[in-house]
């Protein structure tokens, strides 16, 4: 048997037991939209947002993921009065303080996702809609709350698959091919200055029969659901130095809590570099540049710290976003960063 069978055949166990995870990336600070809905429509323009994340490189049909998500504001109102205590990068004129005091209004936020990973001839895609409504708490601090319905397909390349039986059930039995709703929920609170949001995703137990032997070894799966919490704070040490540090924390039993801790440094508003460690599993070094009030490019490099990380030559995950919209010229989001 050959190693990328082996591979393959131990994500296929794992995908039978769990219904396969969602994948990660390291760089999930630059779009928390992919774990929470209630960031649709949070910043002053149309973010598009495009990632690929290639996992443990050299690794015979490692995980390849990609994504591309667009949320937008509706009805916000984006004139300075109402943007908090920060001008950010507003255009010069808009930066004179006023006296004048306009309350700050709800509004709603819509966007769309979708999503593929591929290990060795495994293939998990999902598209969703989201819908957010964000309530002003003061003029500093809003809350949002999200949803975001869709679907999920997992399928087998059986073409890939070789077994000593050749109507062996595990891969034959007509359900390698399954089509699943998935539903995600969250909320965020945040300013200017720092966030907290917690998520769910796949809450929906779709369940499915693995396998029917009439055994008392028969056992039910279903689609395994993710719970995230997430917290950041920017902290302005001068002018043009910000230092933003991060955690983010996933559970999605039965496997064990993962745990990642980031920080960045954020010169100029323009460019940015940092660091995370995800226990027991990696650490990656980050940097991207927003270049103009349309592009941002982003990269990382994970190297592994688990015995796996031996076998494989880090993981690469790159992500460039697109402003649209942008009539205020913004260069670096004000309420994402």
């Amino acid at each position: 048997m050959n190693k990328l069978l082996a591979f393959a055949l131990a994500f296929l166990m794992a995908f039978q037991v769990m219904a396969q995870q969602k994948p990660q990336y390291s760089q999930y600070t630059l779009n928390n939209y992919i774990l929470n809905p209630a960031i649709s429509g949070i910043e002053d323009y149309a973010d598009l947002r495009m990632g690929i994340r290639q996992q443990w490189a050299g690794l015979e049909g490692a995980p390849q993921s990609y994504y591309a998500s667009l949320h937008m504001p509706i009805n916000k109102d984006v004139s300075p009065s109402n943007r908090g205590g920060k001008t950010g990068d507003m255009p010069k004129s808009s930066t004179k303080r006023t006296n004048v005091y306009r309350r700050v209004r709800p509004h709603h936020g819509v966007g769309a996702m979708a999503m593929t990973t591929r290990t060795g001839p495994l293939k998990r895609s999902s598209l969703s809609a989201s819908y957010a409504f964000h309530l002003p708490l003061s003029r500093t601090t809003r809350l949002a709350a999200g949803v975001a319905p869709g679907i999920v397909q997992y399928s087998l390349d059986q073409s890939y698959v070789r077994t000593a039986n050749a109507n062996d059930p595990a891969v034959m039995d007509g359900r390698v091919n399954e089509l699943k709703f998935d539903l995600t929920m969250g909320l965020w609170l945040y300013s200017q200055s720092y966030y907290v949001g917690v998520s769910g995703a796949q809450l929906v137990p779709g369940k499915r029969q693995l396998l029917n032997t009439d055994t008392p070894g028969d056992n039910d799966g279903k689609l395994q659901k993710h719970y995230f919490a997430t917290a950041g704070y920017r902290v302005d040490v001068t002018s043009e130095l910000s230092v933003i540090p991060s955690v983010m924390v996933k559970l999605a039993q039965p496997s064990p809590a993962s745990v990642d801790a980031t920080v960045k440094i954020l010169y100029a508003n323009r460019l940015w570099a940092g660091a995370s460690y995800r226990h027991k599993d990696s650490m990656a070094a980050m940097a991207g540049i927003n270049i103009s009030p349309l592009l941002d490019v982003a990269y990382a490099y994970d190297a592994g710290t688990s015995p796996l990380g031996a076998a494989h030559a880090g993981s690469h995950e790159v992500v460039v976003g697109l402003k649209l919209r942008n009539t205020r010229k913004v260069i670096c989001p004000i309420w994402a960063w």
